[in-house]
């Protein structure tokens, strides 16, 4: 079922966390975080949503990379349920996807849960100073990419927060598949 996050919250404060990574280390939010923004997404193996855009997601990664944007994805869904999912899996879509950032597991879901994920994948953009400035979509792709040279949304804004400080006012958000929660 597709479902989309609510709209920016501007200002709202990025949750910390260290988690471990496909990379073997355990890496925070301070220590991940860029001199002129960050970008916290949540995203996992299996979504068809994440898979039609992945490699402009990984572009858009590299290139703000070089704006000094911090990046890193987050999975959280219950890979006991979907193990596609698992940490292992996680291991291997990195590695062969080449992911320029570090791509964490929170397996207690509490990450998710504090940021308010709601979809995969979903955007949180923040401010040099981890203030939310963007809540959005990647472009306009849904469960297959839109066509070349479709607006990069996620990038122009988070190209915006590192000029500027301040993400644009008009935001669409993304849609995705549900974060996949475990049953209590």
């Amino acid at each position: 079922m597709a479902v989309s996050p609510p709209v920016c919250d501007f200002g709202w404060p990025a949750p910390g966390f260290t988690l471990p990574g496909t990379d073997g280390r355990t890496h925070s939010l301070e220590e991940l975080r860029g001199s002129k923004g960050t970008l916290v997404m949540f995203i996992c193996n299996h979504c068809p949503y994440v898979l039609a855009v992945l490699d402009r997601i990984l572009r858009d990664a590299r290139d703000l990379q070089t704006l000094g944007i911090g990046v890193v994805a987050i999975s959280a869904n219950d890979a006991a349920a979907y193990p596609a999912d698992s940490f292992e899996n996680m291991q291997k879509m990195a590695q062969e996807r080449d992911f320029p950032f570090p791509y964490l597991h929170d397996e207690s879901q509490e990450v998710a849960r504090a940021y308010g994920a709601a979809c995969t994948p979903d955007f949180f953009g923040f401010d040099a100073g981890l203030g939310l400035q963007y809540r959005g979509r990647l472009d306009a792709s849904r469960k297959e990419a839109a066509p070349e040279g479709t607006r990069r949304d996620l990038f122009e804004a988070m190209k915006q927060v590192a000029e500027t400080g301040t993400g644009p006012q008009e935001q669409t958000p993304s849609m995705g598949c549900s974060i996949k929660w475990k049953v209590a």
